[in-house]
């Protein structure tokens, strides 16, 4: 009980929680555009419908789609939670400094750039998640790159993967380091290298996810 006090009444906690379950949503992202990014090899979709089939069907995959619904879950309640805290104690410091020059803007808008990222994700649940594990839409006949297809032949939606994408690259940018920051891995000698994977990570792997939908769009992709 002290445990879950601590992770969700104080502020170390609550960061401590914000860690944890973001580097399980880096390595999800991770996975997640691997797969993807199958539709690259241009076999009609192909690999993958496989890949995402073994992903939809695989008990333990379904398992730990479990924990990383959680996880998000608490990702995004402590991070409002920390957003409004800084948020009232940043405001006191500006009153008095008038200063933010030691602070990127998008570090000082992860709030903003998280409630972008999730209503995004509110629309690619959509789009497909649901389809998937609740419409039962998705078929042999209707497979899960041909819903791709027709979705992204809405400009509006491509508009709106790729600012949510854009969104997340930023989001990346400070919550990468600031995720090992948290969890004590902080040295001088090895931060400059978590830097440099983390401003590599958060723009890769945004850009490729954007790529998809701009790609299907212009009929690049068959």
């Amino acid at each position: 009980m002290k445990l879950l006090s601590f992770l969700f009444s104080s502020t170390i906690g609550r960061k401590l929680v914000m860690a944890l379950t973001g580097v399980l949503l880096i390595a999800f992202l991770l996975v997640h555009c691997g797969i993807n990014a199958c539709i690259y090899f241009m076999d009609g979709g192909a690999t993958f419908n496989a890949a995402a089939e073994f992903m939809s069907y695989t008990w333990y995959i379904r398992a730990m789609e479990i924990g990383l619904f959680i996880g998000l879950i608490l990702h995004i309640v402590q991070g409002l939670y920390l957003t409004a805290t800084n948020n009232t104690k940043r405001a006191q410091k500006y009153a008095v400094n008038g200063s933010n020059a030691n602070s990127t803007w998008y570090s000082r808008s992860m709030g903003l750039l998280g409630t972008i990222i999730l209503l995004f994700l509110v629309v690619h649940l959509k789009h497909f998640w649901v389809e998937s594990r609740f419409a039962h839409s998705i078929n042999e006949e209707n497979t899960l790159f041909n819903v791709m297809t027709v979705v992204f032949q809405d400009p509006m939606v491509v508009v709106i993967y790729v600012l949510g994408c854009l969104s997340l690259a930023y989001h990346l940018l400070h919550g990468f380091q600031s995720a090992f920051q948290t969890l004590g891995i902080n040295h001088k000698s090895y931060t400059p290298i978590i830097q440099s994977i983390g401003t590599c990570f958060s723009i890769a792997i945004p850009l490729i996810f954007a790529s998809m939908p701009v790609t299907m769009y212009l009929g690049l992709i068959h």
